[in-house]
């Protein structure tokens, strides 16, 4: 019985260490494979953002006296607005659309100048809307009667270029990559991970923290992934987190939409009107609208921002700073807005492009040429299919699975990750050093056996 209860016990040990070696080289195997650098994906083609440098190109070749801003129509071609007979035959012999209107952008700046420069007044905003040439102030349900007769006034002196608009809700900075970060003024999301070269940042709403802020991977506390460096708030909103040297960061850039996937981020662009966008974050999760304005100003209660992209995308607390995007071209962050994802509402975000220019980053995973707008300003583009596709019919962009970022918090999670060779080289040699022992352990018995049975045989 006890011959028995030994064989078992070294055959269990011998079957453990074998595992044990399996094991080992499968997370060898799984980290080589994790870590080998993967060949960026070409730059997508994106007949909306060709479509929008040709419109682009237009304004800056005839100028702001005879056009007035661009968008792209429904069926996916550029529209120019022009104030002149000449202007609008130049826009049809460079492929695109024009539409006569009464004011210049020269106009619709000096209004929005206008405005920037009167008293502030919180809960405001206001967006050059192209297709009906007009700048829309909006004011939500915070604002007074007396401040809205003055808004009021201001709009009569400057004359028919303004349009007034009550809106519902109020405007807030959806403070509280779309996954979630936790700091000690709230959570936000994860915008994109950008690079300066030597060291990893992820990109998110510079209202979330100031320059200084610690940053969590859970509401415990207890995961610290990374250190706001730079922020930029109010003017402008977006911040800089350097990740900690030991947390994993997503190094493909593939933005998190639920369910286990992601859309892979191919290259960054500049948003246009009429454009079909999406956007993720961490509380409402994967969402899609319209841009329907640009070069936004917002007066939230804490400060002013300008620059924005006006969209009609939903958005709830804790989606600050998750990413905007459209057929994997990236285009801005989060920044606030007014409403819900239940009853709709209006969503500011900053452009990602004046971003990463002003911080002097660019985003992970994809080559130098890549970190530019698939179209060019100059209207110039690789894509000859101007046009070819409507604005609404529009796709995120490829969608694969996605791992969730977060710090190892223990033993257990830094051997179970893949891009780890060293627990899977620990794992191996422990293995050998038990299958040597029980090897030993079996021949030093078999021999002790055969010495009592020599000894019994021949007394």
């Amino acid at each position: 019985m006890r011959h028995a209860r030994r064989r078992v016990v070294k055959r269990v040990a011998r079957l453990t260490a074998a595992g044990g070696l399996i094991c080992g080289t499968l997370m060898v195997t799984q980290a080589a494979m994790a870590t080998e650098p993967t060949t960026s994906p070409p730059a997508t083609r994106s007949s909306v953002l060709a479509a929008s440098g040709t419109g682009n190109g237009l304004l800056t070749e005839l100028g702001s006296e005879r056009t007035a801003g661009t968008w792209i129509a429904e069926d996916g071609s550029p529209v120019v607005a022009v104030t002149d007979e000449k202007a609008a035959v130049e826009v049809k012999q460079a492929g695109a659309r024009p539409k006569m209107v009464e004011y210049s952008g020269d106009d619709l700046k000096s209004a929005t100048e206008a405005l920037r420069t009167a008293p502030r007044v919180s809960g405001t905003s206001w967006a050059v809307d192209p297709a009906s040439n007009e700048v829309v102030v909006r004011a939500d349900s915070t604002v007074s009667k007396k401040d809205w007769a003055s808004l009021t006034d201001l709009a009569e002196e400057i004359g028919g270029s303004v349009r007034m608009e009550r809106t519902e809700g109020t405007y807030t900075m959806r403070l509280n990559g779309a996954q979630p970060i936790f700091g000690t003024g709230g959570r936000c999301s994860i915008g994109f991970n950008v690079t300066d070269g030597e060291n990893d940042f992820m990109l998110t709403a510079g209202h979330c923290g100031p320059a200084g802020s610690v940053w969590f991977g859970d509401d415990q506390g207890r995961q610290e992934i990374g250190r706001t460096t730079e922020s930029n708030f109010p003017g402008s909103d977006f911040s800089l987190v350097q990740y900690l040297q030991d947390a994993p960061s997503n190094q493909t850039n593939v933005v998190s939409v639920g369910d286990g996937r992601g859309v892979r981020i191919t290259s960054v662009g500049e948003a246009a009107v009429g454009q079909r966008v999406f956007r993720s974050g961490s509380t409402s999760g994967f969402r899609n609208g319209e841009v329907t304005g640009l070069d936004a100003t917002v007066n939230y209660p804490e400060g002013t921002v300008s620059g924005l992209i006006e969209t009609t995308v939903c958005a709830e607390p804790g989606d600050s700073g998750g990413p905007m995007f459209s057929e994997g071209v990236a285009l801005g962050v989060t920044s606030g807005g007014n409403g819900d994802c239940e009853a709709g509402g209006t969503t500011f975000f900053q452009p990602l492009s004046d971003a990463l220019d002003d911080l002097g980053v660019r985003l992970t995973g994809l080559p130098q040429s890549a970190a530019q707008p698939t179209a060019a300003a100059d209207g110039s583009s690789n894509d000859d299919s101007q046009g070819a596709a409507a604005p609404g019919g529009a796709e995120p962009g490829s969608v694969e699975p996605v791992e969730s970022i977060g710090a190892a918090s223990d033993l257990l999670d830094r051997l179970a990750d893949p891009r780890n060779v060293g627990p899977g080289l620990l794992v191996i040699a422990g293995s050998m050093v038990a299958l040597a022992a029980t090897r030993f352990i079996r021949t030093e018995q078999d021999r002790q056996a055969y010495r009592r049975q020599y000894s019994g045989s021949w007394n």
